[in-house]
């Protein structure tokens, strides 16, 4: 089994590389992987490649295992003991991508058996909607693009060989959502200047493109009677490639098993604050009504009630979009980090072809292109039962959405993106840690209540407990769903009544945990390693600790892992 990056490279015998000599290698390597990977090329910013679209079928697999296994081997003949610590850990941050594109590859397998994750609508969506290139030019690459659909969704159908229930229902529910995205091309290419030939071609293509995905639709939707019974494929991970995959995507010093334990002792504290909480408001909230005894029950009592303060369904799109300038204002008020007013946020209701893993995410452009939009997606509650959409509001209530706008905007994801994209290291902008990105929203949270935010209302700290005890339980729920096999009612329980999350923010919970994995864990391990972080550097430097500081030269180094983060900036 493929083995996790170790803290540094190792030095070779061979003669220290310059550090001159390994950004031209960087570069090297960069232009060599966009090749191979066009897709996530465009997602980074480089639009040069918009017309090049790759097939996912053996061939290509095969080429992407042997540029990893060349560039492994170029790059761990180096002796990079004379190179700086940013050039460092930019190599650390490459070679554990090499490797983990093994391990997923050979080991991992999920092209084998996830259908969800065949589908053309974001690449094509991001270049209809940016104006990289006058309107026709981008229509002219969409059209290189859809040439090779129909072979995309052939080898999309010869790779899977036994893919799980839900990765297929999922991938069934984005069909709709694909097929309005190649309608949308059409509707701009019928008012756009191509010439009557390009126009054709591109009719053409978009109708062959309509019957690949709906002919893929068709196909899962045949498969799905043989997937489930006791022979199906589980989604459940395992032990055996849990806790490797762990280690790649989250790269922290604790292993999968530690951070659940860790997540468990957490738990514990948070309980402890939220009755103290609970305690304080019992009286102006509850009146004269008998306190429980068990810490459970009161904690939730007071939290239903509160909850009971929300937005209507019709604003819940609007409410968040009016927020944001609210929070921009806080931080500059406070002087918290910098800000780049240039760089837009753009709060949209999520594309359909997105729909059906998370309400609400941001959507940044990659590094080459740092001035492109940056996308807060918020799945309205339009289509929502009346008890549904109650249960939503009563979740993201007065309080609390005010902390889903601070994880996923300002100064959460949004204003953390940004900084990445002014980082010197294109390697951890480009190759993101999952953990430290989530880790920072989180900890983002945190931080602004500590400066004042909301007032230091005990509302407001009860209902962080309450989303911060989310994050914790991603983290005890994931590890126990996908290893210790944890069965649904169980993990109901644990998300409604340990962890007071309403019945629609369970279920959508749980199955995002199905669809999922590790991903979850991201929140809490890299939010307790800023919290670790921070404390050190206040130990360090006493008096001369100031917080902004702290926070901008976190944030210099892109989305690098935060055990790299702390090395860089103690060394």
């Amino acid at each position: 089994m493929s083995k996790p990056l170790s803290p540094a490279p190792q030095a070779s015998t061979q003669a220290p590389i310059t550090a001159a000599d390994f950004a031209r290698l960087s570069h090297e390597f960069l232009e060599a992987y966009w090749q191979l990977e066009p897709e996530y090329a465009v997602a980074m910013g480089r639009f040069d490649l918009a017309a090049k679209a790759s097939v996912p079928d053996a061939a290509q697999r095969q080429r992407e295992a042997r540029f990893a296994q060349h560039w492994l081997a170029r790059l761990q003949r180096l002796n990079a003991s004379a190179l700086p610590a940013a050039a460092q850990t930019d190599l650390g941050q490459i070679l554990n991508t090499l490797r983990y594109q093994l391990f997923g590859l050979n080991e991992l397998r999920q092209w084998s058996w996830d259908p969800s994750a065949y589908n053309i609508a974001s690449t094509l969506d991001l270049l209809l909607n940016t104006d990289y290139a006058p309107l026709e030019q981008r229509l002219v690459d969409i059209s290189q693009r859809l040439a090779r659909t129909p072979a995309y969704y052939q080898a999309a159908r010869a790779a899977l060989q036994q893919p799980t229930q839900v990765h297929t229902e999922l991938a069934l529910e984005q069909v709709p959502g694909v097929l309005s995205v190649l309608d949308e091309v059409g509707r701009q290419a019928a008012t756009s200047t191509l010439s009557p030939a390009q126009r054709h071609t591109l009719a053409q293509r978009i109708s062959a493109a309509r019957e690949a995905v709906t002919a893929y639709g068709k196909h899962l939707q045949a498969l799905l009677p043989q997937l489930g019974g006791e022979h199906a494929r589980s989604f459940r991970l395992g032990a055996a490639l849990y806790e490797p995959k762990f280690a790649f995507s989250i790269q922290s010093a604790l292993s999968a098993e530690q951070t659940y334990r860790n997540a468990l002792a957490e738990r514990e504290r948070l309980y402890t604050q939220m009755e103290q909480l609970a305690d304080q408001l019992w009286s102006t909230t509850m009146g004269l009504s008998a306190k429980p005894k068990d810490r459970i029950e009161k904690i939730a009592r007071i939290i239903d009630q509160l909850s009971s303060q929300h937005v209507r369904r019709e604003d819940f799109v609007s409410a968040i979009r009016a927020q944001i300038p609210e929070l921009e204002r806080w931080v500059a008020q406070k002087d918290l980090l910098s800000q780049d007013a240039s760089k837009p946020l753009v709060v949209r209701e999520t594309p359909v072809y997105q729909r059906g893993v998370a309400g609400a995410g941001i959507e940044a452009p990659g590094p080459y292109r740092p001035q492109g939009n940056t996308y807060y997606n918020v799945t309205p509650l339009d289509d929502l039962t009346d008890a549904e959409a109650q249960s939503t509001l009563r979740e993201y209530n007065h309080w609390i959405l005010q902390i889903l706008n601070i994880h996923e905007a300002v100064p959460g994801h949004y204003t953390q993106l940004v900084h990445a994209n002014k980082s010197p290291s294109l390697i951890k902008s480009i190759f993101g840690n999952d953990a430290m990105v989530e880790g920072w929203a989180v900890y983002s949270e945190r931080m602004m209540l500590e400066s004042g935010y909301g007032g230091n209302a005990p509302e407001m700290w009860l209902m962080w407990c309450k989303w911060n005890l989310r994050a914790v339980t991603n983290t005890i729920l994931d590890y126990s769903v996908h290893v210790l096999g944890m069965e649904r009612e169980a993990a109901l329980d644990l998300l409604q009544r340990q962890a007071f999350q309403t019945e629609r923010e369970a279920t959508e919970k749980w199955r995002r945990v199905q669809l999922t994995s590790v991903q979850l864990t991201s929140y809490y391990s890299g939010y307790a390693d800023i919290m670790a972080l921070r404390q050190a550097r206040q130990d360090a430097l006493g008096s001369g600790f100031k917080l902004k500081d702290f926070h901008e030269e976190f944030l210099s180094h892109g989305s690098a892992p935060v055990a790299t983060i702390r090395r860089l900036m103690q060394r």
